[in-house]
C-alpha cells in the first residue's frame, strides 16, 4: 500500500475536541434562524418539541450502534468501513456515498447562508440593487459569491494544516455558540407565559397533517438534517490518540444533548410570545430567535438589541462549526473510500507536509463554492436531500451491527451496545421505514420529500454510480483482500 494514503501523524485531539466536532456539526445554525418554521410546520412548539424527543428515542439506538462500531473499527470511512466488513464492497459504497452526500451537500448550504447571516449584522453588505442574475426566484449577488468563496478558502486552508488547528478553531466557536444558545433560553424563559403555547396544535401552514400526532411526526422529516453531524466523529477516529471507546460514547452524548437542546429551545421561545404570531412571515422572518428576543424585550431596547446581536453571532459561529466539521469529515470519508477503491484513489492523496487528505479537501471546497451561485431557494431541497442520505447510512450501519455480531462474535469490542442486535435491528427497521416513507407521494404521508428532492436523490445516486465506475479499473487491478487491508490497516 502506498504511503501516500496513510495519515503521517496523529493530531492531539481530545475527547472535548471530538464532542465539539460532533455537537458543533449537529447544532449549527438552524435553531437560531428558522425555529419558528419548525413550529409552523408541525403545528406548534409543543408537537415540535415532543417530536424531537421522539427523534431522540429513534436516534439513541443508532448512536449506540456507532458507539460500538467506532472503537471496533477506528478508521476513516465510518459507515462505509462498517458496511465493508459486514456486507462487502457494494453495500459499503452505498452507505459511504450516501453519508458523503449528506456531508458534502451541507457545505453549499453553509456557503449560501453565510452572507445572509452577515448581512443581518451589517445590512449594507448585501447590494440590493446590483444582483448578477436570478435563479429559481432568488437574486444572486456578487457579495454572496465572494463571501462564500472567502469562507470556503479559509476553512480549506485551516483543515489543510491538520486536525489540531481545525479542532482548536472548532472548540472556540462551539463554546461561543453554546453560550449564545444558553443566553437565548434564559432570556426567553424570563418572559415565559404558558398561554403563549396555545393552541397546543394548529395546522397554520396547510401541511400534510390534520392532528397533533401528524404534526409531531412531521419533525421527523427535518430531524435527519438537524440531527446529522455525529457521523463526523468516526471519520477522525483513526487520526487521534484518544481512547476509541470514549470516542464512541461522545457520539451518544452529542445526539442526546442536541435533541434535548432543541426540545427546550422550542418550549422557551414558544412561550416567550404567542407562537401563532411568532411563526408568521414578515416581522419574524430570519433570524427568528434573535428577532423574537428583540421584540419581547422591546421595553428595554438596549437588552433587546444586545440579545439580537448575540443570537445572530451565535448563528454565525454555529454555521461555521458545521461547515468546518463537515468539510473535514467529507475529505476523510473520501480518503477511506479511495483506499478501498470504491472511488478513484486520487482521493487518498495526502499533503506532503501536513499529512491531510488535500485531494478530498479540494473536491469539497469546489462543491462548497458552488452554493452561493445557486441562491437561497435551493436550501429546502438540499436540506431534504441530505436528510435522506443520512437516514440511508444510519439504516445500513444499524444492520451492520446485527450482521457483525453474528459473523464476528469474538471480535474485540471495547464497548457493547445495550440491547445488542435486537435493538439494532429495530433501529435499522425504523430507519428503513422512514426512508421508504420519504419517497411515497401520498397525500396522507407527512414525510414525503417532494418530487424535486426525489430528483435530486436520483441525480446524486447517478453521480455516485459514475464515480464507482471510474474506479473500476483500479478496483479490478487489486485483490479484494488487498483492498480490505488498505481500508482497515491504514491506521497501522
Amino acid at each position: 500500500m502506498s504511503n501516500s494514503s496513510v495519515v503521517k501523524k496523529k493530531d492531539s485531539m481530545s475527547l472535548l475536541d471530538f464532542f465539539c466536532i460532533g455537537f458543533g456539526c449537529i447544532v449549527g445554525v438552524g435553531w437560531a434562524l428558522t425555529v419558528n418554521r419548525w413550529m409552523a410546520n408541525t403545528g406548534g412548539p409543543i408537537p415540535a418539541s415532543i417530536g424531537y424527543l421522539v427523534a431522540l428515542l429513534f436516534m439513541t439506538p443508532i448512536g449506540f450502534a456507532y458507539a460500538e462500531l467506532v472503537p471496533m473499527m477506528p478508521v476513516a470511512g465510518g459507515g462505509a468501513a462498517f458496511a465493508h466488513k459486514a456486507f462487502g464492497e457494494r453495500i459499503a459504497f452505498i452507505s459511504g456515498w450516501a453519508c458523503f452526500g449528506g456531508f458534502v451537500w451541507i457545505l453549499p448550504w453553509e456557503a449560501i447562508m453565510v452572507a445572509e447571516i452577515v448581512s443581518m449584522i451589517f445590512p449594507g453588505i448585501l447590494f440590493e440593487g446590483g444582483y448578477l442574475y436570478a435563479f429559481q426566484g432568488w437574486n444572486v449577488h456578487i457579495s454572496h459569491i465572494l463571501m462564500g468563496a472567502a469562507c470556503t478558502i479559509f476553512l480549506f486552508m485551516l483543515n489543510l494544516r491538520g486536525g489540531g488547528a481545525s479542532a482548536k478553531f472548532q472548540r472556540i466557536f462551539v463554546i461561543f455558540m453554546i453560550c449564545a444558545a444558553i443566553i437565548a433560553i434564559i432570556a426567553a424563559f424570563s418572559r415565559f407565559d404558558a398561554q403563549n403555547l396555545m393552541p397546543v396544535y394548529e395546522n397554520v401552514r396547510d401541511r400534510q397533517h390534520t392532528n397533533f400526532f401528524g404534526g409531531m411526526m412531521t419533525i421527523l422529516l427535518l430531524a435527519p438534517f438537524f440531527l446529522a453531524g455525529f457521523e463526523t466523529i468516526p471519520q477522525m477516529a483513526e487520526n487521534s490518540n484518544a481512547d476509541p471507546k470514549s470516542i464512541g460514547k461522545v457520539v451518544i452524548l452529542s445526539i442526546t444533548l442536541a435533541c434535548l437542546f432543541y426540545a427546550v429551545l422550542l418550549i422557551a421561545l414558544g412561550g416567550a410570545m404567542p407562537w401563532i404570531d411568532f411563526w408568521a412571515d414578515g416581522e419574524f422572518g430570519t433570524p427568528a430567535a434573535g428577532l423574537l428576543l428583540r421584540f419581547v424585550y422591546g421595553d428595554i431596547p438596549v437588552i433587546g438589541n444586545a440579545l439580537f446581536v448575540i443570537l445572530t453571532l451565535g448563528a454565525l459561529t454555529g454555521l461555521i462549526t458545521t461547515w468546518n466539521g463537515f468539510m473535514k469529515a467529507s475529505a476523510y470519508l473520501l480518503m477511506g473510500m479511495g483506499r478501498a477503491k470504491m472511488v478513484p484513489s486520487f482521493f487518498t492523496k495526502l499533503h506532503p507536509k501536513y499529512g491531510t487528505p488535500y485531494a478530498g479537501l479540494i473536491f469539497c471546497a469546489i462543491i462548497s463554492i458552488i452554493g452561493p451561485f445557486l441562491g437561497f431557494n435551493m436550501i429546502d431541497g438540499i436540506t431534504e436531500l441530505a436528510g435522506a442520505a443520512f437516514v440511508t447510512t444510519w439504516c445500513i450501519t444499524a444492520f451492520c451491527l446485527v450482521k457483525l455480531r453474528k459473523t464476528m462474535p469474538d471480535a474485540h469490542r471495547p464497548y457493547k451496545m445495550p440491547g445488542g442486535p435486537v435493538l439494532a435491528f429495530i433501529a435499522g427497521s425504523i430507519m428503513l421505514a422512514a426512508l421508504v416513507f420519504m419517497f411515497l407521494p401520498f397525500g396522507w404521508n407527512p414525510l414525503f420529500m417532494g418530487w424535486l428532492t426525489v430528483a435530486y436523490c436520483v441525480g446524486w445516486a447517478a453521480v455516485g454510480a459514475m464515480f464507482y465506475l471510474m474506479a473500476s479499473k483500479e478496483r479490478n487491478s487489486v485483490s479484494p483482500e488487498e483492498r480490505a487491508r488498505s481500508l482497515f490497516e491504514a491506521k497501522k
